[in-house]
C-alpha cells in the first residue's frame, strides 16, 4: 500500500497534547521545516480557545526557528531537551513557561530506549528520499533518527526535495544493542562504516509524507576578528608544540571541534598552518570551514552527526558531491558523541567554554550562573574522554565588562579533572601534572586580559590555605559585582579581606 501524501496541517492533527514527539536533525540540519510550523498555528487556536496544547520534545540537538522558534513562540513546548539555540525558546526556560533537562547529547537515545522517558507517540524525520517499504534517506543531519523511527508509534514524513539524492550514502544508520547485550562498537578510525546507508520504518506506522523545499538555513559565522585569530592562532601554536614534543604521533591525531565562531576561528588556523598535517575529524558538527579544509586536501575525512553548512556552503558541496562522498559519514549522535569511541580514537578535543575559572574549572551553559544559555550538548562526551582536551574562550566580553576567566565558575559544566589545556586571546595555559595552585598561577599568567590580571593575583592572595585556597565569600565577587555596577573590573577584594 503506497504511503498517502498530506499536508503538513492534516500531519499536526496527528499530534496530541501532552505527546512526547521526537525529531530528526542535530542543528538546523536534517531538522523538519513545517509540520512544526502547522502544529505552533495549531496551538494557538488550541489557546485561543481556552484549551491546553503542549507537547515534549526529545531531538538530537538543537533544532531551527521553524522548530524551537515557532513551537516556542505559540507556548506550545511543555518539555523539552537535550540542546537548544533558539532565542524565544531560551525566554521561556528561563522564566520556566517550559521545562527544560540539559543532557549529554550521547545519552539521550539510550535513556530514551530504555524507557526512562516513556513511551514515544510521533516521530518527525526529514528524508531527501523514501519509498513505500519505508526505506528513507536522511537529510543533513542525522540526531536521534534512529531511535524515534523505532520508538514512534506514528511516524511523519518530511520529503525534502531541496535536498539532492546524490547525498544517498553518505550515512551509516546504527543502532548499539542495549545492555545486557551490548558490544563493543566496531570503529577503529574514523572513516569505518559500520550499519547502513537507510533507516528503515515500519511502513505501517508512517502516518503520512508532507512535501517541502524549505532549507536547512544555517546562518554563516561572522568574519574572524583579530580576538578569534589570536585565540587560533594559540591553539595551533599548542598542537605544534606537542606534536613537535612527540606527544602527538607524527600522523597525527582524530580531531573533534565544537560550534560557533572561535570554533571556526580555531579550525581555519589549522588549515593555515603548514606544519599540522593532514588530519581526520570525528566529531558530531561539520561547519564552513571543514568544507574549505577538505578542498585544500588538509581535512581528508570527516565523521559528523550534521552538516552543519550554511546554505552556500552546502550549494558547494551538493554540487561536487562526486569529491565530498568519499570524505564525509554522518552518523547517529549516540555515535559521533561515543564515548568509548571517543577514548579508542584519541581524539583532540576542542571545544568553548562560557567562562573559565582560575583553577581549570569550566562554565559552558549559564550565563552569571542563572540564565541558560544553549546547554551541554555534546563537549561533556568529547572532553571527558579525549587523547587531549582544551577549552578556548576570549579572555574578556562586552568591551572588558566582563572578564571570562573568574576566581571561581558560577556554574560548573567541566571540573579541572576534565581540562588539559586553557586557551585565550591571551594565550595557552597547559594544565597538565599541575596542582591547583599550580593551576591558578599558569591560568592568570598566561589566559588572563591584563585589566584583570591583578585582580585575579589579588584573590589568590586572599586565600586561607587548603589545597585550593578559595575564599568562599569572595569567590562569586566578579559576578555580584557585575549585577551591582555593570563592571567586573570594579571589584574591591578590601570588602573580603
Amino acid at each position: 500500500m503506497a504511503i498517502p501524501f498530506i499536508s503538513a496541517q492534516e500531519a499536526a492533527e496527528h499530534i496530541k497534547n501532552g505527546d512526547n514527539v521526537g525529531f530528526s536533525g542535530f542543528t538546523a540540519s536534517g531538522t523538519p521545516k513545517v509540520v512544526t510550523e502547522a502544529l505552533a498555528e495549531r496551538a494557538i487556536k488550541e489557546h485561543e480557545n481556552g484549551r491546553e496544547f503542549k507537547i515534549n520534545m526529545f531531538t538530537g540537538a538543537s533544532t531551527n526557528d521553524h522548530v524551537d522558534g515557532a513551537l516556542a513562540r505559540a507556548n506550545a513546548i511543555n518539555m523539552r531537551t537535550p540542546y537548544q539555540s533558539s532565542a524565544d525558546l531560551r525566554k521561556r526556560l528561563n522564566a520556566h513557561d517550559a521545562h527544560y533537562f540539559d543532557l549529554h547529547l550521547s545519552e539521550l537515545a539510550q535513556k530514551m530506549r530504555y524507557g526512562f522517558f516513556g513511551d514515544l507517540d510521533v516521530a518527525i524525520i526529514e528524508a531527501a528520499d523514501i519509498n513505500d517499504n519505508g526505506e528513507i534517506i536522511l537529510g543533513t543531519g542525522m540526531g536521534i533518527s534512529p531511535t524515534i523511527a523505532k520508538m514512534a508509534k506514528k511516524v511523519i514524513v518530511e520529503l525534502n526535495d531541496a535536498i539532492p539524492q546524490t547525498i544517498r550514502g553518505l550515512h551509516d544508520v546504527y543502532l548499539p544493542a542495549d545492555p545486557p547485550y551490548r558490544r563493543e562498537i566496531p570503529i577503529y578510525s574514523a572513516s569505518d562504516r559500520i550499519g547502513s546507508p537507510i533507516l528503515l520504518v515500519d511502513p505501517a506506522k508512517i502516518v503520512g509524507i508532507v512535501k517541502t523545499s524549505a532549507k536547512d538555513g544555517v546562518k554563516g559565522f561572522a568574519d574572524l576578528d583579530e580576538v578569534t585569530m589570536r585565540i587560533g592562532a594559540n591553539v595551533c601554536e599548542f598542537l605544534l608544540r606537542e606534536l613537535r614534543a612527540g606527544r602527538i604521533p607524527k600522523t597525527f591525531l582524530p580531531m573533534q571541534s565544537g560550534v560557533g565562531n572561535v570554533a571556526n576561528a580555531v579550525l581555519h588556523g589549522l588549515g593555515e598552518s603548514a606544519e599540522i598535517p593532514q588530519f581526520e575529524m570525528y566529531t558530531e558538527v561539520i561547519q564552513d570551514s571543514v568544507v574549505d579544509l577538505m578542498l585544500k586536501g588538509k581535512c581528508k575525512f570527516a565523521s559528523t552527526c550534521s552538516l552543519t553548512f550554511s546554505d552556500d556552503a552546502m550549494d558547494k558541496v551538493f554540487s561536487n558531491m562526486e569529491f565530498f562522498h568519499d570524505k564525509i559519514l554522518i552518523r547517529p549522535g549516540e555515535i559521533s558523541n561515543n564515548p568509548e569511541i571517543v577514548r579508542r580514537l584519541g581524539l583532540i578535543t576542542m571545544n568553548t567554554a562560557l567562562e573559565a575559572d582560575i583553577f581549570g574549572n569550566i562554565n559552558s551553559t549559564h550565563v552569571l550562573g542563572t540564565k541558560m544559555m544553549n546547554g551541554i550538548g555534546g563537549s561533556g562526551d568529547f572532553t571527558r574522554n579525549a587523547y587531549l582536551s582544551i577549552f578556548s574562550c576570549p579572555s574578556v566580553t562586552k568591551g572588558g565588562l566582563i572578564s571570562n576567566i573568574v576566581p571561581m565558575v558560577s556554574h560548573l559544566d567541566h571540573s579541572e579533572h576534565s581540562v588539559d589545556v586553557l586557551i585565550t586571546d591571551q594565550g595557552i595555559a597547559d594544565l597538565r601534572g599541575k596542582d591547583p595552585v599550580q593551576r591558578a598561577e599558569t591560568v592568570i599568567e598566561n589566559c588572563v586580559n591584563p585589566e584583570y590580571k591583578q585582580l585575579l593575583w589579588d584573590y589568590l592572595k586572599l586565600g586561607k590555605g587548603g589545597q585550593t585556597p578559595h575564599t568562599l565569600n569572595a569567590a562569586l565577587a566578579f559576578h555580584t559585582e557585575f549585577a551591582a555596577s555593570g563592571d567586573m573590573r570594579n571589584t574591591d577584594w578590601s570588602k573580603f579581606a
